[in-house]
């Protein structure tokens, strides 16, 4: 046999420079992959991408790998079918089921927010349009294959891959992809060393290149005991008379607030008051945890019982009932960012008392609602008119289902050989560029952090027979 050099050609259509947006495309001679198709949030300056001409031919793309389902990394996926992509999407059976409802949720939103703007005629368009719609959603769905982890996948002669849990959400996975003789890793975001509801990240032992997500790559978690964190911001808000709203990301976030409230009403420590789960996507997003025992680190006894206590809004006249009672409760609500969602209509009823508690569980993105509250603005602009942040405004930073610097390093380093280079992406300029420091200072490695729509050619040896 002899060997000839070869090429692959790595580009980042996302995540680059930014933690939303996500989209990697891998090329050879043979194929295109491309690796998660989110939407950029946040920033107008982002947004406004989501709009602007795809950087290649969406036809030209043969398989879209999915390392999970937050709209970050999913959200894109009608467009690009729309525009032409044809391919299968390739994701594990929790993500194939928690992308529809996300997706989903997407669509309505964005079709609610057209209809509200053009109605109250705040729009600087002539017309707003959603990105994509609801019958578009449901197109983009037909074209979704969910495999198990561990199965290995052909995608074309010398092109396979396989999802391993990686400890995210429900359902998200590293990627190793292999093209001839050469493996490349994909983090997509990978989770926690110890996950509140699920088993921690797979180790890997080799990869030729990585790439790697750098959320918080210039930090580490606080050790908080978070349980305890949350019973002082529920009595505070209690003593008040008050009520507590958490913004909340309907996958993983939603299950982790309901299970540290099981925990405290088992121990007989959280306050009697009632608490609601307004957000349709993450009903149905708990429903979905609920069919995957098999994927989360609890006892039976426990899934089977950690929602006894919560009242689902399953309808918008119930929704609008508990927006306008005024008596002290927990309200956990859509969108984690405020970029939308019912929690909304909560800040519009409840953000200008002081009794009232607005609760961050989650990273806000910049450019987000939640940022510029936790940054210290007096007041935010939704529903096309500016509200007075005059509630009490706290934050459990460490609820995050992100591995930070630490984790990253820790797992980084049970690779049993350097890879050849390491690709730092989905991390704010700061955040990469502080991990980039530590991987070069810690383990020696070659570490690059791409700018947005760079290619790169990764150049091997292949085998021809």
């Amino acid at each position: 046999m002899a060997t000839e050099n070869a090429e692959i050609t790595i580009q980042f259509l996302g995540g680059a420079g930014t933690v939303t947006g996500s989209k990697t495309l891998i090329k050879t001679e043979k194929q295109q992959i491309l690796v998660d198709c989110g939407l950029f949030q946040g920033l107008k300056e982002l947004r406004i991408k989501n709009r602007e001409k795809f950087p290649i031919n969406e036809s030209s793309i043969d398989t879209l790998l999915l390392t999970h389902a937050h709209l970050d990394h999913c959200g894109y996926i009608p467009l690009l079918v729309k525009n032409g992509f044809s391919g299968p999407i390739h994701c594990t059976k929790p993500t194939r089921q928690l992308a529809e409802i996300i997706l989903r949720d997407s669509a309505r939103i964005m079709e609610e927010d057209a209809e509200r703007a053009n109605r109250h005629v705040y729009t600087k368009h002539d017309r707003a349009e959603p990105l994509y719609t609801v019958k578009e959603v449901e197109i983009a769905l037909e074209q979704f294959v969910p495999h198990d982890l561990h199965e290995w996948v052909v995608l074309a002669p010398g092109t396979r891959f396989q999802f391993l849990n990686n400890g995210h959400i429900l359902g998200s996975a590293f990627i190793e992809l292999i093209i001839e003789n050469q493996k490349i890793v994909f983090s997509g975001d990978i989770g926690r060393s110890k996950p509140m509801l699920l088993y921690p990240p797979q180790k890997i032992k080799e990869a030729d290149y990585i790439v790697m997500e750098s959320t918080y790559g210039d930090r580490s978690h606080h050790v908080d005991d978070v349980k305890l964190a949350l019973l002082q911001v529920i009595e505070e808000t209690v003593d008040r008379k008050g009520i507590l709203m958490i913004p909340s990301f309907a996958v993983e976030r939603t299950q982790e607030i309901i299970f540290l409230l099981h925990q405290l009403r088992e121990e007989d420590k959280l306050p009697r008051m009632p608490i609601f789960l307004d957000s349709p996507m993450g009903v149905n997003s708990t429903k979905v945890y609920e069919q995957y025992p098999e994927w989360q680190n609890l006892s039976r006894f426990t899934l089977n019982t950690m929602y006894d206590d919560v009242k689902f809004i399953t309808n918008y006249e119930q929704s609008r009932a508990v927006v306008a009672d005024k008596h002290t409760k927990i309200v956990i609500a859509g969108s984690g960012m405020m970029e939308g969602g019912r929690i909304l209509h909560y800040l519009n009823n409840h953000i200008e008392n002081d009794r009232n508690t607005l609760l961050f569980v989650g990273f806000q993105g910049e450019g987000t609602r939640g940022r510029a509250i936790i940054e210290g603005s007096d007041e935010i602009k939704f529903f096309g008119n500016y509200r007075k942040v005059k509630c009490q405004i706290r934050s459990i930073s460490s609820l995050s289902a992100h591995g930070d610097q630490a984790e990253i390093l820790e797992w980084l380093t049970h690779f049993e050989r350097p890879p050849k280079r390491i690709f730092l992406n989905h991390g704010e300029p700061h955040q990469s560029d502080a991990l980039r420091v530590k991987l070069q200072h810690e383990l020696g490695w070659k570490v690059t952090i791409p700018k947005l729509n760079e290619s790169f050619t990764l150049t091997y040896n292949a085998t021809i027979t």
